[in-house]
């Protein structure tokens, strides 16, 4: 039901988008909105990390006397040319064990647990729009004190599904800090025959904090017509990198995806618990995989993507993979 009423109002955002689209069509780039909402009721499930919804903000190239530019040069191993983005977010993920109806949680699966944050970013595109660098910091809270568990039972008495038992245990509050460095590269110039494009971007990056401490690598290919200049779709840490802003090629663009990315994690605080205090833990399992698949499709004025993700086990005993969906509609103006 939930799954439904998403897709509705994703069709409903994208609608008024269309109708939008040619008040902006010649206008200069002011900014752009991003709204992602990520969950794995889109497969019939309800369990480890289960929700996680962002709305974000990303500037235009600002000007080389700004204070993000300033910024951005002053940063060791990030970009030193090319055009300079600030972005700014706001979000929520909220992680669960599989077993919802029981009071006391069997201790062998991921613990409940919320993050809440606030992160800000700088973003650095090559002149010649072969290469991407972006660093964010997340600042935020774990705990009862994210709301995680008054979200979630809000939107399940909504929907009239079961209503979580056993928050009482989730992990304790704690802030929560994330810097994260991801760099996107385009190993070769666009290719293209007529209106079709195709082309192939690596990535590598981490992070490190008291939430994640991981290394990761990967690679996404697209193919399409009227490619959008971006590094596609956008999603919520840890993942695949991608972009909030697009830039559009022609009044109508549209490209299928898929991606793989691995991570060696040397912490995460949802499987480890609290860092300061005894908490409910799993134990991790130190690689893991994310392989999504998608489609995305741009007019001038916006972009709406949806990528099925496939992630492996995170923990020994979690009994089997996890998938979920991803919707991101994103909003130039």
């Amino acid at each position: 039901m939930l799954k439904f009423g998403m897709m509705n109002c994703a069709c409903g955002l994208a609608l008024l988008a269309c109708a939008i689209a040619p008040a902006h069509a010649d206008q200069p780039e002011d900014g752009t909105v991003s709204l992602m909402f990520e969950n794995d009721l889109f497969y019939k499930t309800d369990r480890d990390y289960t929700n996680g919804a962002q709305a974000a903000w990303t500037s235009p190239p600002v000007d080389t006397a700004n204070w993000a530019v300033d910024t951005a040069r002053l940063i060791p191993f990030f970009a030193q040319s090319g055009e300079v983005r600030a972005s700014y977010a706001l979000g929520q993920n909220i992680y669960t064990p599989s077993n919802l109806a029981a009071a006391n949680p069997p201790l062998d699966q991921r613990p409940y647990a919320g993050f809440s944050y606030a992160s800000f970013g700088l973003i650095d595109e090559s002149d010649d729009k072969s290469r991407l660098d972006q660093i964010e910091l997340q600042i935020g809270v774990i705990g009862p004190m994210s709301g995680a568990e008054e979200v979630q039972k809000f939107v399940h008495r909504l929907i009239h599904d079961r209503i979580p038992q056993g928050w009482h245990y989730q992990l304790r509050d704690e802030p929560g800090l994330v810097l994260s460095y991801d760099r996107s590269v385009k190993v070769f110039p666009r290719l293209t025959e007529g209106p079709i494009g195709f082309d192939v971007e690596p990535d590598f990056g981490g992070a490190i904090g008291n939430v994640y401490d991981y290394v990761s690598g990967g690679a996404m290919a697209r193919i399409g017509f009227n490619l959008p200049d971006d590094y596609g779709p956008v999603r919520i840490e840890p993942s695949l990198p991608g972009s909030n802003f697009f830039e559009p090629q022609s009044a109508l663009g549209a490209y299928i995806f898929a991606g793989v990315e691995g991570r060696a994690i040397a912490r995460n605080l949802f499987l480890d618990g609290n860092t300061f205090e005894s908490s409910r833990s799993v134990q991790k399992i130190p690689f893991v995989g994310d392989m999504q698949l998608g489609a995305a499709i741009a007019f001038r004025a916006f972009r709406l993507t949806f990528t099925h993700v496939f992630r492996s086990k995170e923990y020994k005993t979690q009994t089997s993979a996890d998938q979920f969906g991803a919707i991101n509609l994103s909003f130039r103006y």
